[in-house]
C-alpha cells in the first residue's frame, strides 16, 4: 500500500516546528508535579474536545469534574459516560505505550469497544454492512468501502504504518493513518473518536508524546468545519471513485499545521510555568519512591489538602474499590496519612516529609 502526497514547503516548515518544540520540551527541566498537572489538564482537554466533536454537551469544566470527581449530571448521563469511556481509553493507550505494546488490529478493536461500550466489553467487530454518511436532508456526503473490504484495508493500513517508522517522520505516519482510518470507516459508529485515539497512540509510541502535555483534538474542535473539509481530498463521494487513491497532501498539510500550532502552544505554556516557578529543588530520593500513578495522585494535593478514593479513581481511571486498595498501600508505604478515618468519608493527606514535593 502507498499514499500519494508531497512534502510541500508548508509541510516541511511545520515538521521543523514540531521537531524544534519536541527537543526544547525534552531538554526543559520542570518540577515533576508541575509536569503531572500539565498532563492532567491535557488529558481533560483531549477527552472534552474529542467527545465535543461528536456532539457531547458537557463543558470543559464539567468534563474535568466527571474525570476527577466522578460527578454526574442529570439528563446528560450519555455525555458523562462518553467522557468516562474516552478517558479510560486514553489511559489504556498510555499503558500500552509504556508496556511497548505494538499497534495491532486487535488493539484498535479493543480501544473502540472501550470508547463505545466501556470496560469489560468484547472487542468490537468491523462493520458488516455499508455505512453511508449523509447530511440531515439525506444527501450522500461519503460512501466508504464495502464491508467485505474493511478487514484487508485495516490490515494493510497497520502494516504500512508499522513498516514505515524508519523511513517517514512519525507525525506524517500519524496524519496519514488518521486520514485512512476515517476513509475506511471500519465501524458503524465511533470512527472519529477511535481514529483520533489511533493518532495519539502512534504519536506517543513514536516518541512524540511531548510529555503528554498536548491535545490535538482541541485544534479540530475549534475549527470543525476546516477539519471536515480537510478530510475531503477528492470531489467524488464514493471511496472507489477517487477517495481510495486521492492525493492527500492537503489533508497532511492541515494535520501538521494543527500539530505544529498545538505544540507551540504547549511550549509557551511550559516556558511560562517554568519562568514563574520559584519552588525549591525537589528531592530526587523522595520522587524515586513514587511510581507514575503515585506521582499523579500527589499532584491532586496542589489544589486540595485532602483526597478521597473518588479523587484517585477519577484521575487514574480505575474503580473506587481499586482506588481504596491503592490508598491503603500508599498509607503503608508512608507517603500518605489518614486524615479522616470515617468509613464513608475517609480522607487522606500527604505525609509531612512529602510536603516538600509541593
Amino acid at each position: 500500500m502507498s499514499y500519494t502526497f508531497s512534502f510541500t514547503p508548508s509541510i516541511v516548515r511545520n515538521l521543523q516546528i514540531i521537531e524544534r518544540v519536541r527537543e526544547n520540551i525534552r531538554l526543559t527541566i520542570m518540577p515533576p508535579l508541575l509536569a503531572e498537572e500539565l498532563r492532567r489538564q491535557a488529558h481533560i482537554r483531549s477527552t472534552h474536545y474529542s467527545t465535543r466533536i461528536e456532539g457531547n454537551r458537557l463543558t470543559l469544566k464539567e468534563t474535568g469534574e466527571v474525570i476527577q470527581q466522578r460527578k454526574t449530571f442529570s439528563s446528560r448521563e450519555r455525555d458523562v459516560h462518553e467522557v468516562e469511556r474516552y478517558y479510560q481509553a486514553l489511559q489504556k493507550v498510555e499503558s500500552w505505550v509504556t508496556a511497548n505494546k505494538g499497534i495491532t488490529v486487535a488493539g484498535i478493536r479493543k480501544i473502540h469497544a472501550l470508547l463505545y461500550y466501556g470496560k469489560g466489553a468484547k472487542a468490537t467487530a468491523w462493520r458488516d454492512g455499508q455505512n453511508v454518511i449523509r447530511t440531515t436532508s439525506g444527501e450522500i456526503v461519503y460512501m466508504p468501502p464495502e464491508a467485505a473490504d474493511v478487514p484487508a484495508l485495516m490490515k494493510k493500513l497497520l502494516e504500512w504504518a508499522n513498516s514505515n517508522v524508519d523511513t517517514l517522520p512519525i507525525p506524517v505516519i500519524a496524519g496519514i493513518s488518521h486520514y485512512q482510518f476515517e476513509t475506511i470507516h471500519p465501524f458503524y459508529d465511533g470512527n472519529g473518536r477511535c481514529g483520533r485515539m489511533l493518532t495519539t497512540w502512534i504519536l506517543y509510541r513514536g516518541g512524540y508524546d511531548l510529555g503528554k502535555f498536548y491535545a490535538l483534538e482541541e485544534f479540530y474542535a475549534k475549527d470543525l468545519q476546516g477539519y471536515y473539509e480537510a478530510l475531503i481530498t477528492h470531489p467524488h463521494h464514493n471511496y472507489y471513485f477517487g477517495r481510495n487513491d486521492a492525493d492527500i497532501t492537503s489533508w497532511l498539510d492541515y494535520f501538521l499545521r494543527g500539530m505544529a500550532q498545538i505544540f507551540e502552544q504547549v511550549a509557551e505554556e511550559v516556558a511560562q510555568h517554568v519562568a514563574n516557578d520559584n519552588a525549591p529543588n525537589i528531592s530526587d530520593t523522595l520522587l524515586r519512591q513514587l511510581d507514575v500513578r503515585a506521582r499523579r495522585v500527589v499532584g491532586l494535593f496542589l489544589k486540595q489538602e485532602t483526597i478521597q478514593s473518588t479523587d484517585v479513581a477519577g484521575i487514574l481511571g480505575v474503580s473506587t474499590r481499586q482506588a481504596r486498595n491503592l490508598l491503603s498501600q500508599w498509607v503503608d508505604a508512608g507517603w500518605l496519612e489518614i486524615a479522616d478515618p470515617s468509613k464513608k468519608g475517609r480522607k487522606y493527606s500527604l505525609a509531612e516529609k512529602y510536603q516538600k514535593l509541593l
